[in-house]
């Protein structure tokens, strides 16, 4: 009498991964997003005018575009604190080259290549000289900072060429500002880098064990220098557009946004020790930034109220993933 033999389970493995999707910290993100939009709709009238929609979309695409960089570095393992004074010192370089008569490529050579020095200044220090980059960049906040406040003082530069306001107020396409455009083609660039190259590969295995990189033989420090410089230099771009949208430069641009900049990451689901994270968690927890921003804006709540929101969200984001091991460590 033969033994009629047990069917084998092939797993589905377009199924296991439609469900992973499913369940994903991005799925939850877009859940979150659309509660957020419909909740503006009904708190303010002029949420879903298509120049309302348009006008919010100011209020992420720049801090975006470092949060973009920044994922990479946070993801390898370290940190820049120093983004926000980088544009001020960026924007202060593009007033003096404005004194001085340059027209409007210039100027936005010298944002973009100050934002570049800063970054290399901060990635020496730290790979170079071998210095924590929390300590590193808390040093050039200060350092960038205030040689804005010597060059400027209580001044204000202003007078900015009309071509010169296109990067900030322009628009592509109706109401598609050309900040969108630019943050959108940034987000598919440096996805292909995280996701798609070995670069990418190196930087996750450098923010889980840096050590066992780079006996594998990963080029640790010329990574990690690369990713402040990329940092400098998103933080230079986001300089020109700010530059660009305010028309004006002040000593006190862009002051607080370092936390805004890391609240997008780490809401986007980058691990704030390292290791893991994605370029698209990230683009949405910005649209989702924007949402709450603006909609708090529209119903007229003080700033001061936003930044209590903002350190909150940071507070809580970083803190549910540990609360919930240890809640799974305990039942285990």
């Amino acid at each position: 009498m033969t033994e009629t033999p047990t069917p084998r389970h092939i797993p589905n493995r377009l199924d296991s991964q439609l469900r992973s999707a499913l369940f994903s910290w991005e799925a939850l993100l877009i859940l979150v997003a659309i509660a957020i939009f419909i909740v503006n709709s009904f708190a303010s009238p002029y949420f879903l005018n298509a120049w309302s929609l348009s006008d919010l979309t100011f209020n992420f695409t720049e801090k975006a575009l470092i949060a973009l960089a920044m994922a990479l570095l946070i993801i390898a393992g370290e940190i820049d604190l120093s983004v926000a004074a980088i544009i001020a010192l960026a924007s202060t370089m593009m007033g003096l080259a404005l004194q001085a008569g340059v027209d409007t490529p210039g100027l936005v050579a010298i944002g973009i290549a100050t934002g570049l020095v800063c970054g290399a200044f901060n990635g020496f220090l730290v790979t170079g000289l071998k210095l924590p980059s929390i300590v590193v960049t808390i040093g050039t906040m200060s350092l960038f900072r205030g040689l804005s406040f010597i060059i400027l003082g209580d001044q204000a530069f202003k007078g900015y060429p009309e071509s010169f306001a296109f990067f900030g107020q322009g628009y592509v396409w109706w109401v598609v500002s050309f900040e969108l455009v630019l943050f959108l083609v940034c987000a598919l660039i440096y996805y292909f880098l995280l996701h798609r190259t070995n670069f990418g590969r190196r930087v996750f295995a450098i923010g889980n064990n840096p050590v066992a990189s780079r006996f594998s033989g990963v080029r640790v420090d010329r990574i990690r220098f690369t990713l402040f410089c990329l940092t400098g230099l998103m933080s230079g771009i986001a300089s020109v557009l700010l530059t660009s949208r305010l028309g004006s430069t002040r000593p006190s641009i862009a002051q607080g946004w370092e936390l805004e900049v890391i609240t997008m990451v780490v809401l986007g689901g980058v691990n704030i020790l390292g290791g893991s994270g994605s370029i698209l968690g990230v683009v949405i927890a910005a649209f989702i930034m924007g949402l709450v921003t603006f909609g708090l804006g529209l119903l007229n709540v003080p700033g001061i109220v936003m930044s209590i929101f903002i350190g909150a969200l940071l507070i809580l984001v970083i803190a549910l993933p540990i609360v919930y091991g240890m809640l799974k460590r305990s039942r285990a």
